[in-house]
C-alpha cells in the first residue's frame, strides 16, 4: 500500500479533484477554463495525481434499482477460526451479490454488503452461499431501508 500522507495539494489541485469526483466526465477544459489555465495543465496535473496513487480510478455508477435491486443488507460473519478469513474472502468473491467486504474489529470476522433483488433473494443468497462457506458459524443481517448519505471525502 502507497503511503500517501505526503502528498501536498494545492488549491488547483483541489478544485481540478473536486469537479472531477462530482462529475468524471466534465471536460477538462471546462475545468481549466473555470481555473484559467491549459487544458495540458490540467491533464499534468492529473498524470501526477494518478502516479501518487490519490486517483485510483473512475468508474460509472449504475442505479441498481432500475435494474430490480431494492434489498441492501449488512451481514456480520461469524467464523470458528480467524485462519479462515482468506478463504472466505475468497469465497465470498465468488457471490456477485457481494458489493464489499471488510475485516473488522468487533464480534465479526467479516462483514459484508449485499445487494439483491428483493428479502427472498436475500435469504437463498445467505443459506445457499454464505451460510454454505466453510467455516462460517452464524451470520448476523441487517437490512438498509434507506442509504441517506453516499459521499466521498471532502478535499
Amino acid at each position: 500500500m502507497k503511503n500517501k500522507a505526503n502528498l501536498q495539494l494545492d488549491g488547483i489541485d483541489k478544485i481540478i479533484l473536486r469537479n472531477l469526483m462530482q462529475n468524471a466526465r466534465m471536460p477538462i477544459l471546462k475545468i481549466a477554463n473555470q481555473i484559467g489555465i491549459s487544458g495540458a495543465a490540467v491533464h499534468q496535473r492529473l498524470r501526477k495525481l494518478e502516479k501518487s496513487g490519490l486517483i485510483v480510478g473512475s468508474k460509472l455508477v449504475v442505479d441498481p434499482q432500475v435494474l430490480g435491486y431494492s434489498t441492501t443488507a449488512f451481514i456480520g460473519v461469524y467464523l470458528d477460526a480467524a485462519t479462515r478469513i482468506p478463504s472466505t474472502i475468497k469465497a465470498l468473491s465468488n457471490i456477485p451479490e457481494v458489493l464489499e467486504s471488510h475485516y473488522t474489529t468487533g464480534n465479526w470476522a467479516v462483514f459484508i454488503k449485499l445487494l439483491c433483488r428483493d428479502n427472498t433473494h436475500l435469504m437463498e443468497v445467505l443459506n445457499n452461499n454464505v451460510q454454505q462457506i466453510e467455516g462460517v458459524t452464524r451470520t448476523e443481517t441487517f437490512i438498509s431501508f434507506a442509504q441517506q448519505i453516499d459521499r466521498q471525502i471532502q478535499l
